[in-house]
């Protein structure tokens, strides 16, 4: 609930309460205590909603509301018993605890607002009022009852206790308004609550002493307003200022000098009320007291004007000298003449009273008068000539003199009425100290400044090491400054020709130079000039020049010289590292398109053919993987120098970043046609490479490339012939590695077909577009289905179910065969454990799945295997995982740990396509797999050819004897299976049993064998 909600329910709540209480007397009892309850409540609320620094003082006026209420409920209640509330009885001191709790909260809220600190001055100006206040509490009310013949002390003590109560209330009320600072809404709402309080007070003392009190009179309706105002008072906003440190201000304004004299008043009044009031033997007492009234009031009201006008003195005194530091502040600050004008105007019109007129006139153009100087008052008729009067009598004329050369005059009037002159001359004298100080210290400083200028020229023209010379209408060096000792290594120049200095080759551009600088050009892009230094060096200088023949002081050309010989080297190594591959020293990428750029411009202007060779190293990312990039860099080094010596000069040949180069072959090339140059690289690169680790070792690696030949026939701009070589390099990796392929229009859409499905393998495996299909595996011995062969599907959203031979490619080069490996293991897995689950006597024992060679090098490969074991809930014995033979052969030590690994955790290996690959069978003994599959291409001659049979029959035997099992993949009639069956291999795959299927299908199908064979 917001604040502003309860505020508007608490106030509709009190009407109503208020109404009711007023219209039904009966209900007296009920309607007070739900006012004064309601009302301490919303306390409690405020200080939750608004979250004052100090909760404490509102704490104790919500006590305070439920003592006063609950002495209220008490006294209620014996009425309406039928009985006479007891004086003094129990809520008696339930009131009377209401002073002190009240009186503890403001003194908190007083501490609070004063930020701890004591204000002699506020406490005064509460005291005042209080006593005046007070006095009328003891002749109208405390006196009274401590006379009254008919109370007992008791009885008498309780009585005083509620004024003095009030007056201890009403003390602290007023110290808290009297603090300094701004007044919140809320000190006001506090102070209205008071007010209620303390007038119902007063009445119902005075009904007391009457003894005409009734309940539900017109007196409530001040206690209703403080239970009312106090309530909302704490859910304002602005109640939680009350217990924040006020900002600090003046305490001594008009209103609260009327305020403290009307209540001084108070004591004169009294005692002439009380004089019109006795009878006339008291007033024979005090005949005077009129007198007397009178002129005490008189003596007040005379005391508290002067004294308010001491205080609006000081409050001036103190506005003068806080604009006169704000001025000084300014004025120090400024740095020229102008702006100490400005300040000493704004400084001015600050000082001079609001409500008066002025008119300030300051001039610098007048003729200097010595007469004039300093700050004195003058009339209408001593105005210096040329001032206008404004229509005032009396002036102030203030006259200084300027810095600078010729000498100049300010002179500054200020026309303004007679009295406020005279108030403020010592404050203008001060101010004009002021302004005279400042305009001393710019001539001062600006003198300083002057000399060492001087002096710092003098001395950066003997040490610069930039040369300055000049040279006079017939091209004589006047003048050589002492750097040219240093920079050229003569001592004395003047009287020297210009041209003396200069290379013959550069005496063109020299004349160029100063025709230049005589007629006003400007000189910052010349070319640079070569002299000759003492020691017969060569030095490049860059020369810029200034035409000073009109200045009296120089009366020639002024040239300087600056040695940037060796900024220019470097320039010029910078430029060649910007276009030059730092490591092999061919061009770069940024050169070469250059190149191409201006090329082919050529040739569509001249007709002729421009070819670009693309080069891309088949094996290079091996190299770096196994034997470091320190290897790698030396293999590009001699890469680049073998394409370097086959290009030759003449052409273009750039790496264009890693292992791939680039080749700009135009027409009539040295070493022949594009094709030539293709085929001669190729050749060039096959040859193996000896290199150097750097650290005493050498390798033989292979450098073999394929390379992308693409002619500028078929391409209509230079970046479409960058994108034709790039495709046929595609190609030409993509079938047999080591060769060259030539751009070829027609296969221009079966490339941009496959860069599609490379960009669409990523959505495929973010939207789940891969499934696996299963293949049986048949013990061949009992024609059980064993095991299953997980096989990937792509459901491609347009062109259907894709086998993989549309993708698996694509996949392996572009790295996405990770991914889709990892989530064939996954759904594999998974289902396979669906099937144990619904049928623990199937004869299926495993699932088989495939990993590509880049997805078991994966970091983590074997973490992944255990996790997405634990998140299907297989056991590892279910899963076999089969990998290529290259795979175990070439990174032996890392892949056989991880091997190791699996097997450790009881997952079986096989390995794919067995003799298709390496074929080393002295491997099979060291090799940490489980399973042999034989490649279909074994299979398809095993009934025709009695070497294939002998073979696969060879293959069979040595795996048995080393305790492996043997899967032979391809078996589609049924002599092929009894003809491995006879050669004891046990497991067999292919179309004679089943093509791959979906899930749902192998369990039909194992239904199926296990009902033929019972």
């Amino acid at each position: 609930m917001t604040t502003r909600a309860a505020r508007a329910c608490f106030g509709a709540w009190i009407a109503v309460l208020t109404a009711v209480y007023y219209a039904f007397p009966g209900s007296h009892l009920y309607t007070w205590a739900a006012i004064g309850y309601s009302s301490a409540a919303m306390v409690l609320l405020g200080v939750r909603l608004n979250k004052p620094e100090r909760r404490l003082p509102w704490y104790l006026i919500a006590v305070a509301l439920v003592f006063f209420t609950s002495g209220d409920s008490l006294y209620n209640l014996v009425l309406a018993l039928g009985r006479t509330p007891a004086f003094p009885g129990p809520a008696d001191v339930l009131y009377l605890l209401v002073y002190p709790l009240l009186t503890g909260a403001l003194l908190v809220l007083v501490r609070s607002r004063s930020g701890g600190a004591g204000n002699r001055a506020a406490l005064l100006d509460a005291l005042v009022p209080t006593v005046g206040l007070g006095l009328l509490s003891w002749i109208y009310w405390i006196a009274p009852f401590t006379r009254s013949a008919d109370l007992s002390l008791l009885e008498k003590l309780v009585s005083v206790g509620y004024p003095l109560g009030d007056v201890l209330v009403l003390a602290m009320t007023l110290r808290m308004i009297t603090t300094p600072g701004r007044r919140p809404r809320a000190l006001a709402a506090i102070g209205i609550a008071m007010v209620g309080l303390l007038i119902s007070d007063i009445l119902y003392g005075q009904s007391q002493l009457n003894s005409d009190w009734s309940l539900g009179g017109p007196v409530d309706l001040g206690w209703i307003v403080f239970y009312a105002t106090m309530g909302y008072t704490a859910l304002m906003p602005s109640m939680r200022k009350l217990t924040s440190a006020a900002r600090r201000g003046t305490t001594d304004g008009p209103q609260r000098i009327i305020w403290m004299a009307s209540a001084a008043l108070i004591a004169p009044a009294v005692l002439y009320l009380e004089w019109i009031n006795a009878d006339e033997s008291a007033r024979a007492s005090i005949m005077d007291a009129p007198v007397i009234a009178g002129a005490a009031a008189l003596m007040f009201v005379l005391v508290l004007a002067r004294v308010n006008g001491l205080a609006l003195a000081q409050r001036r005194a103190r506005a003068r000298e806080r604009a006169l530091r704000q001025a000084g502040a300014a004025l120090f600050a400024v740095a020229t003449v102008e702006e100490v004008m400005v300040a000493a105007q704004e400084a001015i019109e600050a000082l001079m009273p609001r409500d008066r007129p002025f008119k300030l006139t300051m001039s610098t153009g007048l003729p200097v008068d010595p007469a004039l100087r300093g700050i004195r008052p003058v009339s209408a008729a001593g105005l210096p000539a040329g001032v206008e009067s404004h229509g005032f009598e009396t002036f102030l004329v203030g006259a200084l003199m300027l810095p600078g050369d010729p000498p100049r005059q300010w002179l500054g009037v200020l026309a303004a009425p007679a009295d406020v002159l005279a108030d403020l001359s010592d404050t203008f004298e001060a101010l004009f100290a002021q302004v005279d100080v400042v305009l001393q210290r710019i001539a001062l400083t600006g003198e300083v400044n002057r000399r060492d200028s001087e002096a710092w020229f003098r001395t950066l023209i003997q040490n610069a090491s930039d040369v300055i010379l000049i040279v006079t209408d017939d091209d004589e060096i006047r003048y050589a400054s002492p750097s040219a000792t240093t920079v050229l290594g003569h001592d004395d120049l003047a009287g020297t020709p210009l041209s003396a200095l200069v290379a013959v080759s550069h005496h063109g551009t020299m004349r160029d130079i100063l025709a230049a600088v005589r007629a006003g050009r400007d000189t910052q892009n010349v070319p640079d000039l070569t002299v000759l230094c003492a020691d017969g060096r060569l030095v490049q200088v860059e020369v810029d020049g200034r035409d000073l023949r009109a200045d009296p002081t120089v009366r020639g050309l002024v040239l300087t010289i600056a040695d940037v010989t060796e900024r220019r080297r470097l320039e010029d190594e910078l430029s060649h590292l910007a276009f030059h591959d730092g490591l092999t020293g061919l061009a770069n990428r940024v050169l070469f398109r250059n190149r191409l750029e201006q090329a082919y411009a050529e040739c569509s202007r001249d007709g002729r053919t421009l070819s670009v060779l693309f080069v891309d190293l088949d094996d290079f990312k091996e190299v770096n993987d196994t034997l470091g990039h320190a290897v790698g860099d030396e293999l590009l080094v001699t890469v680049g120098q073998r394409i370097a010596e086959i290009v030759g000069g003449g052409s273009t040949a750039a790496r264009m970043g890693g292992d791939e180069f680039a080749i700009l072959i135009e027409q009539g090339h040295r070493a022949g046609s594009a094709e030539d140059v293709a085929a001669a690289i190729v050749a060039a690169l096959a040859v193996a490479v000896e290199v150097s680790d750097g650290l005493g070792g050498s390798h033989i690696v292979s450098g073999a490339a394929s390379v992308g030949v693409a002619a500028s026939t078929d391409a209509a701009t230079a970046t479409e012939l960058l994108r034709h070589a790039d495709l046929a390099l595609y190609q030409a990796k993509g079938g047999d590695k080591g060769t060259w392929q030539r751009y070829q229009p027609e296969l221009h859409g079966a490339m941009v077909q496959r860069l599609e499905i490379r960009a669409a393998l990523h959505e495929a495996i973010e939207g789940g577009q891969f499934r696996p299909m299963f293949q049986p595996i048949v013990d061949l011995h009992t024609g059980l289905i064993a095991g299953v062969e997980a096989l990937v599907r792509w459901e491609h959203p347009a062109r259907g179910l894709l086998g993989p031979f549309h993708f698996i490619e694509v996949a392996e080069e572009s790295g996405a065969i990770v991914a889709i490996g990892m989530s064939v293991l996954r759904a594999a897995l998974s289902q396979f454990t669906r099937w144990k689950t619904d049928d623990p006597s199937t004869s299926l024992r495993y699932v088989s799945v495939n990993v590509s060679a880049r997805q078991f090098r994966t970091p983590g490969f074997v973490d992944q295997v255990r996790e997405a074991l634990a998140e299907a809930g297989a056991r590892p014995e279910w899963l076999l995982l089969e990998i290529t033979e290259s795979l175990v052969l070439r990174d032996a030590d890392q892949v056989w740990d991880d091997l190791r690994a699996l097997r450790a955790m009881g997952i079986r290996i096989a390995i794919d396509d067995f003799g298709t690959g390496y074929s080393s069978l002295s491997y099979l003994r060291q090799m940490p797999v489980d399973v042999l599959k034989l490649d279909k291409s074994f299979i398809d001659d095993i009934l025709s050819s009695d070497q294939q049979h002998t073979m696969v029959d060879t293959i069979v035997t040595l795996a048995r004897n080393l305790d492996l099992a043997v899967v032979a993949e391809g078996i589609e009639d049924a002599g092929q299976r009894d003809a491995l069956a006879r050669m004891g291999c046990p497991y067999g795959q292919g179309y004679l049993f089943s093509k791959p299927v979906w899930p749902g299908e192998i369990t039909e199908l194992v239904r199926g064998v296990l009902t033929d064979i019972h």
